[in-house]
């Protein structure tokens, strides 16, 4: 990201789960900004016996799709991820790649662009007939991955191996957004997490909230921020923190006078 170009401080919202926000902090720094933590969820991974079941036959499809880093994680508590595997292991971006490399898995497959989307146009989930697909993710998310895998032909073993818990949002958190400097920017990586803020942000946020600069990790984020009332949108390269932040800084240098 190139920031020599320098803007007025400015805030970024993270709407990142409870206690992931690190990464982000450590891009928007870099970038003169600081952040205010929205965590609309925590990230519970589950451990009982059916959950163990179903992740164990995931594992053993034709083709495996980790929808995250949190579900590499979690995934990780109950099996050996660096165990051999008789399928083709999928990553929905290099997050989720580089934390199944970290478990020991090797031949992860992840496309360059970083969301469902492009996971989808990986030439290894092209044509799922007679073949079984394991998902590793958690209820709710990424919907789009689980029909597309069906509608391909594939029989569908989904683990749901952690869980997002609602939270409420902290009022002092609140507090701290109302005295922030503007201008703000909101990070999107999760429609689930906008839509969860949304129903639970106090109405004197709701508008000023609506005015911020949304930066999306993808198209369909972007659109989903659309409907939702915001005006200013711009879709990042990626998910990544860093992709975020170098999207919001690009947003707000102010234009070349002429």
């Amino acid at each position: 990201m190139n920031t020599e170009t320098k803007v007025a401080p400015w805030t970024l919202i993270s709407l990142r789960p409870r206690g992931q926000h690190a990464p982000l902090r450590r891009a928007a720094k870099a970038a003169g900004a600081r952040v205010i933590a929205l965590s609309p969820w925590a990230l519970q991974a589950r451990g009982d016996a059916t959950t163990r079941a179903t992740l164990e036959a995931a594992l053993a499809a034709e083709r495996v799709v980790f929808s995250s880093p949190a579900a590499v994680q979690a995934a990780a508590r109950l099996v050996n991820l660096a165990a051999p595997h008789p399928g083709q292991w999928l990553a929905v971006g290099a997050g989720t790649a580089a934390a199944l490399n970290r478990q020991g898995a090797q031949d992860i497959a992840a496309p360059a662009r970083m969301d469902s989307e492009g996971l989808l146009a990986l030439p290894a989930l092209a044509d799922l007939h007679g073949l079984r697909a394991g998902l590793v993710t958690a209820p709710g998310g990424r919907g789009v991955i689980a029909q597309t895998l069906a509608q391909r032909g594939a029989e569908l073993l989904r683990a749901n191996v952690y869980a997002r818990r609602p939270l409420a949002l902290a009022p002092r958190t609140l507090q701290r957004l109302r005295r922030a400097a503007g201008p703000w920017v909101l990070a999107l990586s999760s429609g689930e997490a906008l839509a969860l803020l949304l129903a639970r942000l106090p109405g004197d946020l709701q508008a000023p909230l609506r005015a911020a600069i949304v930066v999306a990790a993808s198209e369909r984020l972007a659109a989903q921020a659309r409907a939702a009332g915001f005006a200013q949108v711009r879709v990042a390269a990626g998910p990544l923190p860093g992709q975020l932040v170098a999207a919001a800084h690009a947003a707000l240098i102010p234009p070349a006078s002429s």
